[in-house]
């Protein structure tokens, strides 16, 4: 069944890293990075051995669900990075790789980095409304490259009071509505989403051709309420407004991939880094690697992000995304690093609040991970998030919590179906494992039929299983997990899935190799 699981944890070294001493500290690993990276790239065979060779320990807590990647790609900017044989070893803000880079460490933290902001020196950074208007256009918006909340809070107001003055200006109801999205997407406040498609429309009415900025708002829409029908229609007129345009490929990467059609996400993100090798690109591209079981390319690309820094909530996004990474490879201690460095970064970083509550109930600290799903809860509503919390209330034997909790996710599910977001998978799995299979595979079957993508093709699989259909089940876990049946995607879980369906169905031996496939991709799963 999926669900949770709590183990004694016998993570890897504590810190995992160097101090900040003369001989290892941050400065001296930023300046190799360049070096570090290019000889990754390169094809290091010792880098990678002495990454494969190094895993020690054994967790086990794991949620059948989306690849890593499921919320929004962004580029991010890292101080002090080095690719390590198939990892990022990434310096946190909070120090180094050391005891004062933990968040449970107790220890000091380092000095902040000169120009960082809080650091010594720094210059001001409060929002000035035309400097954000120019960083902040509708496509970069829509495509997933972050400005901090009290920037998008006055982009926001700003656009509002300029489309009250002047109605017909379409390039201002096209960032509107971009800007309606990301808020959407960052605070869980999906009333956003029909403003964002009002204010959208509206741009392409004033403006019906060569509106790039609109359609690329329309796709990032689309793809936020999980429509990727709608999202491939928007994002090829996009394309075909403008051919040269870096947003519009990386918006139409999460069609492709909601739609099962992964030999169209290779050919587009080749079209994205023909057309931008920035971070953001190199973020994109690391997402589509490691759902590939590329890491070591993964790693890489996510080097390169970081070697162009940015903001604030740039850094808080790829530090999330360096925690996932970590999590994914089973290095808890590593996650757990990346997660309290977002959160230094941003402290309403939602993605990591809830990434520190996987890795505390997988290494035990299950009411330190009950706080930090709570607190990421608090910050974004999110019924994923939230069905997550109450698999660990049921794991801990709290039945009449984790019941309020599915109460939760219920809701949640009701309230984003009124905003015209699909949570297909959420309601799928909620009721394969804790309420009523047979109405999850009327669900998914649904969903299957609309848009076959892998992540829907596991779920159903699992929800057959589930429900007593298991012959019919491993039809749709060979589709999730077989190349050859179009499963390009390289997922522990879904090939754990897999395994236990055979296993139900007496296919032992290959219930067997199957296993220790899932184990291989992921260690601690």
């Amino acid at each position: 069944m999926s669900g949770v699981r709590n183990e004694e944890s016998a993570a890897p070294g504590a810190d995992g890293g160097r101090g900040n001493g003369p001989e290892g500290g941050t400065g001296r690993w930023r300046d190799d990075t360049a070096a570090r990276a290019a000889r990754w790239r390169d094809g290091d065979a010792r880098w990678a051995a002495r990454w494969r060779g190094g895993r020690a320990g054994r967790v086990t807590w794991w949620r059948g669900g989306a690849p890593w990647w499921r919320g929004r790609a962004v580029a991010g900017a890292l101080v002090g990075c080095v690719v390590l044989g198939g990892g990022v070893l990434v310096v946190a803000p909070g120090g180094g790789g050391g005891a004062a880079g933990r968040d449970d460490a107790g220890a000091g933290r380092a000095a902040p980095v000169a120009g960082a902001p809080g650091a010594p020196g720094a210059p001001a950074r409060g929002p000035v409304v035309a400097e954000v208007r120019a960083r902040a256009g509708a496509g970069v918006l829509a495509a997933g490259v972050s400005v901090r909340s009290d920037e998008l809070a006055v982009l926001v107001a700003d656009r509002e009071k300029r489309v009250r003055t002047r109605p017909r200006d379409s390039a201002a109801w096209a960032v509107l509505g971009a800007a309606y999205v990301e808020r959407a997407r960052r605070t869980g406040r999906v009333s956003d989403l029909p403003r964002a498609e009002k204010a959208l429309r509206a741009s392409l009415r004033l403006r019906p051709q060569g509106n790039a900025d609109a359609l690329d708002g329309m796709t990032a829409l689309a793809n936020t309420r999980r429509d990727f029908p709608a999202a491939l229609r928007w994002g090829e007129r996009a394309v075909a407004e403008s051919p040269g345009r870096w947003t519009s490929y990386a918006l139409l990467l999460d069609a492709y991939d909601g739609l099962g059609r992964y030999k169209a996400v290779l050919g587009t993100l080749e079209r994205l880094l023909d057309a931008d090798s920035g971070p953001a690109a190199q973020a994109w591209a690391a997402r589509v690697y490691w759902d590939q079981g590329r890491r070591e390319d993964a790693a890489a690309a996510l080097a390169d992000a970081a070697a162009a820094a940015g903001t604030s909530a740039e850094e808080a996004a790829l530090w999330v995304r360096a925690g996932e990474l970590a999590w994914e490879r089973g290095e808890p201690a590593a996650a757990s690093r990346y997660f309290t460095a977002a959160t230094r970064a941003d402290p309403g970083a939602a993605d990591a609040l809830a990434g520190r509550g996987r890795v505390l109930a997988a290494t035990g600290r299950t009411a330190e991970g009950v706080r930090a799903y709570r607190a990421a809860l608090a910050r974004r509503p999110s019924a994923r998030v939230a069905l997550e919390l109450g698999e660990l209330y049921e794991s801990l034997g709290r039945v009449g919590a984790a019941a309020k909790q599915y109460g939760v996710v219920r809701e949640l599910v009701r309230r984003s179906a009124a905003a015209g977001v699909n949570e297909a998978l959420v309601l799928g799995a909620l009721e394969a494992d804790h309420g009523d299979p047979a109405k999850a595979v009327r669900v998914l079957r649904a969903e299957w039929r609309r848009q076959p993508g892998l992540k829907v093709a596991d779920a159903l699989g699992w929800a057959l299983h589930r429900a007593g259909s298991h012959k019919e089940a491993l039809e749709y876990a060979r589709r999730a997990t077989d190349p050859a049946r179009g499963g390009e995607v390289r997922s522990a879980v879904y090939v754990h899935h897999r395994a236990e369906i055979e296993r139900a169905l007496g296919l032992t031996a290959s219930a067997r190799r199957h296993g220790e496939e899932a184990r291989r991709i992921n260690p601690y799963l």
